[in-house]
C-alpha cells in the first residue's frame, strides 16, 4: 500500500524543480506556461503569479486532455509549464500527471509564498 509520501516521492523524482528565481526569469515569455494548481479559495487568499492559469490539483487531467470538453486551450504539450501551489506537494503531483499525459516540459517551482518573497510579479 502507498502512502502521501510515496506518491510525493515519485512526483518529485519525475518533476524537475526550478529555482525561484530562474522562474521568475522565465515569466512573461510566451513559450512558458505557469499554472497555480491551488483551489480557489487558497488564491484568493493570497493572490497567484500574474497572467497564471488557475488550474485546480483535481481538474489537471480534465484541463490537459484535449479529447475532453474542459480542456484549457491554452495548454501546449511542447510549452514549458511551471507550476505553484502552497508548498510544492500539489505542483508536484500535477507536474507527474502532466508528464504521464504527454507533457514534455514540466517543471515545479514550489511554493507561492517563496515567489512572492522573491518580489515575482503577482495579481492580488
Amino acid at each position: 500500500m502507498k502512502t502521501a509520501q510515496d506518491f510525493l516521492k515519485e512526483a518529485n523524482e519525475i518533476v524537475e524543480k526550478i529555482d525561484t528565481l530562474d522562474a521568475i526569469k522565465k515569466h512573461g515569455s510566451d513559450a512558458t506556461i505557469f499554472i497555480d494548481v491551488r483551489d480557489s479559495g487558497d488564491i484568493q487568499k493570497t493572490g497567484t503569479i500574474k497572467d497564471a492559469l488557475t488550474i485546480p490539483r483535481g481538474f489537471i487531467e480534465f484541463a490537459a486532455d484535449d479529447q475532453t470538453p474542459y480542456f484549457n486551450t491554452k495548454l501546449n504539450k511542447n510549452s514549458e509549464i511551471i507550476l505553484v501551489c502552497g508548498a510544492g506537494g500539489q505542483a508536484a503531483l500535477s507536474g507527474k500527471t502532466l508528464i504521464e499525459m504527454g507533457y514534455n516540459n514540466v517543471k515545479n517551482v514550489g511554493g507561492i509564498g517563496d515567489w512572492e518573497k522573491n518580489n515575482g510579479p503577482m495579481d492580488k
